[in-house]
Formats: structure tokens, C-alpha cells, sequence
């Protein structure tokens, strides 16, 4: 399947968010995650399946001051 992954397109094999934090292997990096412009709550992180030409951003906090 094909997605754009923080605007990079991808062709992947993960069907579910978790499965391509893994894949991609940052799963501990990730605070967020947004499809399509609308946020995916980590508790559904292992049940939310892409479709094809989805935007995905992950998202990390940075502090600073």
C-alpha cells in the first residue's frame, strides 16, 4: 500500500499504526500521530488501518526554552 509518511510516500506493509511504528522501528520517539490532518489516539494506535494515499505524521515534543 502506498502513504506519504511525514511527507515522504511510502509503499508499506503495516495495516495498522503500531505495526508501521514498529516496522519503521520508533515507536518509542512517537508522542503523536495524525492521518489525513486528524489526530489518532495512542489507544487506538494498534487497531487504526490506513487506506491507500493516506498522510501520516508522526510527531515528536521537543522542549527548550
Amino acid at each position: 500500500m502506498k502513504i506519504v509518511v511525514n511527507g515522504k510516500e511510502k509503499i508499506i506493509e503495516s495495516k495498522t499504526v503500531q505495526d508501521l511504528l514498529d516496522e519503521l522501528n520508533i515507536s518509542d520517539k512517537v508522542m503523536a500521530t495524525a492521518v489525513n490532518m486528524v489526530v489518532v489516539k495512542k489507544e487506538d494506535w494498534s487497531t487504526f488501518e490506513f487506506n491507500e494515499n493516506d498522510k501520516v505524521e508522526f510527531l515528536q515534543f521537543v522542549g527548550g526554552g
